[in-house]
């Protein structure tokens, strides 16, 4: 008798296991941060840098790591499977099917030669030297921009991956996307994300702004803000040519704003920047204001 029943529990347990297929392995893709060891019921500690041993930066990082260009937005078909709801360590998430209308902030984390060439929820292999990230409910593919909150350094990125699901985390980052932002040290740190899609001409800004002036051009009559340091920048480019020509198209976007069209120049980047503001606050407004005007967001910086 006793065996029939642990026949009955047994057939029970294996027919609940087979019927819970997960959307990928992203129960068992750790995040570096310390995670819910499942066979112990213990915390993984993290090793020096923010990552989980056995994780971290690749033995061999290219030598033109910082010169690998961000995603560049283009319009995909949406996955077929990897954009249905889906359950993840007992939370059920419903993906977006559209994108260009989302903007988050939360931390950000990082995962790297642990997961190199294992498969994504795309059915792509994870490249953690691309621009690429893990986002619970983004649509798959499609591109996100990342500001770090700190030092407003910021990236795009495509999303080609599900998770982070643990520790309130908001985005997984490829090694080289979090290495842009300055935040493999530290494994983790505060982020805005933002969808961009082909059409949102998103301008990808991978360094802090601390410019000097370079030959003003302006664009309007007012007077400047006296002794303010407090600008939007619109764009940075490799070279000045590039700067003027984007410079022109944001004069006949903008017209009249009571602002200045100036370009700066610093660590071989011409930046256009658009003001001075009195305060953060009024260029914060004014960004709000300026996006749908724009299709991106301007982004705050202090000279």
């Amino acid at each position: 008798m006793s065996k029939n029943i642990f026949v009955v529990a047994l057939s029970v347990l294996v027919l609940t296991a087979c019927g819970t297929t997960p959307q990928r392995q992203a129960e068992s893709r750790a995040i570096p941060a310390p995670i819910e060891d499942r066979s112990t019921g213990q915390a993984d500690k993290p090793v020096a840098g923010g990552y989980l041993a056995g994780d971290g930066p690749g033995a061999n990082p290219p030598a033109n790591i910082d010169d690998i260009p961000d995603a560049v937005p283009v319009n995909e078909p949406l996955h077929r499977y990897a954009n249905r709801p889906y359950s993840a360590l007992d939370k059920t998430y419903t993906p977006l099917t559209q994108a260009g209308n989302f903007k988050q902030r939360g931390i950000a984390s990082w995962y790297g030669k642990k997961f190199h060439g294992q498969r994504t929820s795309s059915g792509e292999k994870y490249d953690m030297y691309l621009m690429t990230a893990a986002h619970p409910t983004l649509p798959i593919p499609s591109y996100a921009r990342v500001t770090h909150a700190g030092s407003g350094k910021s990236v795009v990125v495509r999303v080609n991956d599900r998770g982070p699901f643990l520790h309130d985390r908001v985005i997984d980052l490829s090694y080289t996307a979090a290495h842009k932002l300055g935040i493999t040290g530290s494994g983790s740190s505060e982020v805005e994300i933002e969808s961009v899609t082909a059409d949102s001409r998103p301008i990808a800004r991978t360094e802090a702004v601390q410019s000097v002036p370079l030959d003003p051009v302006a664009t309007s009559s007012a007077p400047p803000v006296t002794g303010s340091n407090v600008f939007l920048q619109l764009g940075a480019f490799g070279s000045k040519e590039a700067a003027e020509k984007f410079l022109s198209e944001m004069r006949g976007k903008l017209g009249e704003t009571g602002k200045q069209l100036i370009l700066f120049s610093q660590d071989n980047k011409t930046r256009v920047h658009l003001g001075p503001y009195a305060s953060q606050l009024e260029a914060r407004n004014s960004r709000e204001a300026l996006r749908s005007k724009l299709g991106f967001m301007p982004m705050v910086n202090l000279h």
